[in-house]
This record gives C-alpha cells, structure tokens and sequence, in this order.
C-alpha cells in the first residue's frame, strides 16, 4: 500500500511522520491524493466521504468552484504583498455585520494567533494578569493555554518546553459548573483580565453549554470587570451566520474566529468592541503583527466563503445536522447501545459513554479504544471522521442525502462491530 510505504518515509523526514498530533492512527494514516465536494480520495485509490472537513473548515466542502475561481485569479495577481488591500476591507466589513461582538478584527494567521493576541490584548485593556480557562478546552498551541489542571485551580504546562513560571498566571474551572467559577472569581477576580471560552466545546468532542450558564457567564464577567473572550475558531460561522454568540443570544467582549474565515486557507482574526480593539498597534500599545496577515489569497477565499452563508445556507445545513444526528439516536435507542449522540447545527458526535457528557471529566471517561475500533470500521467502509472520540465530525453543503443515507448504514454496522 503506498499510504504505509509514505508514512514509512515520513517518519525519516516528519516528528512522527505528520505535520499534526491528530493526523497519526495506528496503523498509519491514509494519505490524499485529492478532494472534491464531500469526498476524499486517497494515494491507494481509496474513496471516503468526509466528515472530518480539515476538521471544521471546509463548510462548503471540499474545492468548490466561486472559491477555486477567485484564488486562482488571485495568484496571478501575486500571493502576498506586504501592504494592504482593499479585500481586507471588504472582509472585516463582512465579519462585523455578521458577528454581534465584532466593531473592529484583526486578520492573523491561524486560530493560535488569534487566542494568543486576544490574551494579550485583554491583560493590556484590563491591566490585570491572570486568565481563566474551561479544564480540557483546547485554545492553540502557545503557552499560556496548553496547560492541565494543577491542585485546586492552578494550570500546570502540559508538555515539555513550558516554564511553570508561564502558567502561572493561567487559572482552570469545570465548565458548565457557574459554583466553582463563582468562588475562583471571589478569591481572585481582582487579577482575571479574562475568560476565555469555546462556547461549545468541540475540541473534547461536542459538549454545549447547560440552559443559562453563557448568560451567567456574561454577567458574572461584567461584575467583575472582567473580558469574556468567545474562542470561535470552531463555532464561528458554522453553527449560525453570527456563530455560537449569535445562536445563544450572548455577546462577548471579544471573539477569536479561525477554520471558516479562511475559505479552507490559512487564516484566523479576533474581533470586539471598538474600544479594546483600539489599542492594538499601531493604533494602540498592545502588540501585534504578522508579515501573513491579510494574506491576499486567504482573504480571498474568505470573502467568497462568507458571501455564500446566508440563512437558506443554514437551515439546509441545520437539517442535515438533525438528520444524522436522529438516525445516530434511532440506532442508539433500537439497539440499547450505551452511547450519547450529540451536536447541534452541522456538528455531531458520538460519545462512547453511558452518561450525560457536560464537561471534560466526563467525556473522559468515554472509552477511547471503542470508539478507534469504530472509527476503523467506518474507514474500512469509505466514511473518514476525526480519529479521536475528542474531536468532532462536521458536515458541509457537499454532502447529498445519498452520502448521509450510506453513512449512517455504515454507522450502524460499525458500532456493532465496536460494541460486540
């Protein structure tokens, strides 16, 4: 197989032999050849329909044509310039009818940027140095979030090469548990310039905020002169034109957007009100840069993106959504799996787990073995999802009623074959 002689290779070349933790499975990964629409094809002439979408992007699918025309008339117009372009205008004039919070964005390279600068700007607004962060909420790779709990709520790094001394000032509570946030904010909301949140969290699967605790979480931070920072890389336009803020009618103070807003690019952005976005330089003192940002081509793609995503868009999509997820629940229920089906809009998973899943704690103790013996199945029968029960699976507007009809029969055979 050409996929296992690749990956052979790679590992000569590549630490571990991908470019990202999650893209390595056992016993190796496939390798793509190309995509279109909601398809895959692999080196091995392999075909999967995707529900993996380089994980949340590609909200149309794979190379669709508006998107595929304008880059292609951009790069003969140059990749990247070094000054500005009128797109960049036209795409934040896009983003800020679009999304509640945002007066003013800030186009950066990726969604780790776009965290990374939030923090920052947020602890140079405020004058405070502390941050608040969800236990297992995943905010990108930089070092004052890529931490795990310590005793009571302290972060520990949580992987080599992060000094404690980064950390320390990078505090944890459970999500969906407004008791414990209240007292961490009693003994030292004095020194939290920020909450930073995925307001649904889909990087441990899928799990959605309990009824009221964005709106306890809005007024708790406004008591205490606190940001509230929405992390959207993952919701923002995909689970409603405005994202999660818009479907659960709760406004931040500040917004980090990354996946969609680039059109299957490389982008990210934060966003919020104009008076915090003011004092990012050069029209403030709160640093940042990037010789990428605003890049033309990325840019590009999402503008053309987010002119197609409109309400029609989405109650198409939305049903999409419900459908599988229905049919997941069908199976569940016919077959007294001990399973939990969830999701909302175009998002779903399936939690290996006989209980409610409301915050890391309890989506670790889904059993992960299950679910990559699942997860094989559904590659064996040409469906590719995230390789992870702590991801999440999404759809696009590429995939037919024909791709959802024979993925959900080869989920029904695969969890059989999981849970036998």
């Amino acid at each position: 197989m050409k996929s296992e002689e690749l990956f052979k290779e790679s590992q000569n070349y590549l630490p571990g032999g991908v470019d990202s933790p999650v893209r390595a499975f056992k016993p190796h990964p496939f390798f793509v050849e190309k995509a279109e629409g909601s398809q895959l094809w692999d080196v091995d002439g392999n075909v999967y329909t995707d529900y993996c979408l380089g994980y949340g992007p590609l909200i149309m699918g794979h190379a669709p044509s508006q998107i595929m025309k304008g880059v292609s008339e951009q790069i003969k117009k140059g990749t990247t310039y070094g000054a500005p372009t009128q797109n960049e205008i036209e795409l934040a004039k896009v983003v800020i009818n679009k999304v509640p919070c945002a007066d003013m964005v800030r186009f950066v390279n990726s969604g780790t940027e776009a965290t990374m600068s939030a923090i920052r700007l947020a602890r140079g607004f405020t004058g405070k140095n502390k941050i608040v962060k969800f236990e297992g909420a995943y905010h990108g790779a930089h070092d004052y979030v890529l931490v795990k709990s310590g005793s009571g709520a302290a972060c520990l790094p949580d992987s080599l090469g992060i000094p404690e001394d980064t950390t320390k000032n990078t505090l944890s509570a459970p999500f969906n548990d407004p008791e414990a946030l209240k007292d961490l904010i009693e003994s030292q909301g004095h020194d939290i310039a920020a909450i930073i949140l995925e307001p649904v969290m889909g990087n441990i699967g899928c799990i959605e905020p309990e009824k009221g605790y964005l709106e306890f979480l809005r007024k708790i931070t406004a008591e205490n002169d606190i940001l509230l920072i929405f992390d959207e890389v993952i919701t923002g336009f995909r689970v409603a034109e405005g994202g999660a803020q818009e479907y659960y009618g709760v406004t931040p103070d500040l917004v980090t957007l990354g996946k969609i807003i680039g059109g299957g690019f490389p982008m990210g952005a934060f966003a919020g009100k104009r008076e915090i976005m003011e004092m990012i330089a050069p029209s403030g003192s709160v640093y940042q840069a990037g010789t990428f940002n605003g890049n033309p081509i990325s840019v590009n793609a999402g503008l053309a993106t987010l002119n197609e995503l409109n309400s029609g868009f989405y109650r198409t999509l939305n049903k999409k959504g419900h459908k599988i997820r229905s049919a997941i629940a069908d199976i569940i229920e016919d077959n007294d799996y001990d399973l939990n089906v969830v999701g909302l809009s175009s998002m779903f998973q399936i939690y290996f787990n006989k209980n409610p899943v409301k915050n890391y704690a309890d989506a670790k103790k889904s059993d992960a073995d299950k679910f990559l013996t699942y997860f094989r199945e559904l590659l064996q029968q040409g469906v590719f999802i995230p390789p992870s029960q702590f991801e999440c699976c999404f759809l696009s507007q590429a995939h037919s009623t024909q791709d959802l009809e024979k993925t959900i029969e080869a989920i029904a055979s695969s969890l059989q074959v999981a849970l036998d």
